[in-house]
């Protein structure tokens, strides 16, 4: 009977104390449940961790000799850039993320980076994600020098195959992918010091990064002619597809003065310049307009059935026929005689391009607009 007593007033408090203990494993387990949940959660925010893979193994990303695409994004102070604007020029594309540990441990070599490049390195360009505000006191805070473009959401990122940060490509100086996705800091920075790797054209030719040092030079020490062709040239000869896929040779028009322009899709100023182009097609006879312009077949039809325009339209794949005219700037212009020789010098912008149109003398050489938007 006493047994039974002590049992029966001992049983309340081994309830209470089990009670207490089965509270405090399922308290604890939740808590372990929403440390790992707040993990998991940054690291979806904070992109991939370095990955265990060398970056020459990559299994996604754009492919070497494939068009980097343009793109147009905001710096921290509000300024719109383009990449097409360091056309010319080796660019290093940094996909970046402030919530990003292993970004946030580039700081110190991004800030040692030199903002426009030298002795042969590409400049650094970053493109970084979140609030504009707080990407500009964390650059401002670790002094960094180089440009930071910042996207909206990850709208540049998509169109580069990149899912994760740090990551990034070398682009050469035509706009060409001249490396394979690299992934992580060490990959960045070997990117970084390495000189340019010759990339072969086309979009689905795939090899090795090369340590050459070929296109990859400062702009003092290229060989490569910016400043285009003179008069009396005899016109490079090229062969492009227009939007019908129908193939069409500079040596066709012969016998026929022939106004080249160069163009983009993308370019304000060619937009601008479209509609002028367009008039000169229907009322002048004795000039055939002749656009070369770039990026997909799609791109550019959206444009000409937005403008309108019925004259005719190539499309270079690269950059290979404004490597033979000798500029990398878009709208610009040459004005072709009946024999196929350049009656004129490099005309650029709107206002020099159609003075092409109206008179057969070349403008004068000193004669630069600021309506040309460089590349």
């Amino acid at each position: 009977m006493t047994t039974l007593l002590v049992f029966a007033l001992a049983l309340p408090w081994l309830i209470i104390v089990f009670g207490c203990w089965f509270g405090y494993q399922l308290v604890r387990q939740h808590g372990r449940i929403l440390l790992s949940l707040e993990a998991l959660e940054k690291g979806f925010q904070g992109g991939l961790s370095e990955p265990p893979r060398p970056a020459s193994t990559t299994l996604n990303g754009l492919p070497l000799g494939s068009n980097a695409p343009d793109f147009e994004l905001p710096d921290l102070s509000g300024a719109l850039h383009r990449l097409s604007e360091f056309r010319g020029r080796p660019v290093l594309l940094i996909f970046f993320n402030p919530a990003c540990s292993f970004c946030m441990s580039m700081m110190p070599e991004l800030r040692a980076f030199p903002p426009e490049g030298e002795s042969g390195k590409p400049v650094p360009l970053v493109i970084t994600t979140g609030e504009a505000e707080l990407n500009r006191q964390l650059f401002q805070t670790h002094g960094i020098a180089c440009r930071v473009l910042v996207q909206n959401d990850m709208e540049v990122a998509a169109q580069y195959q990149v899912n994760g940060t740090p990551v990034g490509y070398l682009v050469d100086e035509t706009g060409t992918v001249a490396s394979e996705l690299a992934m992580g800091a060490v990959a960045l920075m070997a990117l970084a010091t390495s000189p340019t790797p010759q990339a072969e054209p086309g979009p689905d030719r795939r090899r090795p990064a090369e340590p050459a040092a070929r296109g990859n030079k400062p702009l003092d020490r290229s060989r490569l002619n910016r400043s285009g062709l003179k008069a009396g040239t005899p016109a490079p000869n090229f062969r492009l597809p227009s939007l019908d896929g129908e193939e069409w040779v500079l040596e066709d028009f012969r016998g026929r003065r022939v106004l080249l322009v160069f163009s983009d899709p993308g370019c304000g100023p060619c937009e601008l310049l479209a509609p002028h182009l367009e008039r000169v097609h229907r009322e002048r006879k004795d000039v055939l307009v002749l656009m070369v312009s770039r990026q997909d077949a799609d791109t550019n039809r959206q444009k000409v059935a937005k403008l309108g325009l019925t004259l005719l339209v190539v499309l270079q794949r690269n950059w290979e026929v404004s490597l033979q005219y000798a500029t990398f700037a878009t709208p610009v212009g040459y004005l072709i005689d009946e024999r196929g020789v350049l009656v004129s010098d490099l005309a650029e912008g709107s206002d020099a391009i159609l003075a092409l149109a109206a008179s057969q003398r070349a403008p004068s050489n000193g004669a630069k607009l600021h309506t040309a938007s460089p590349l």
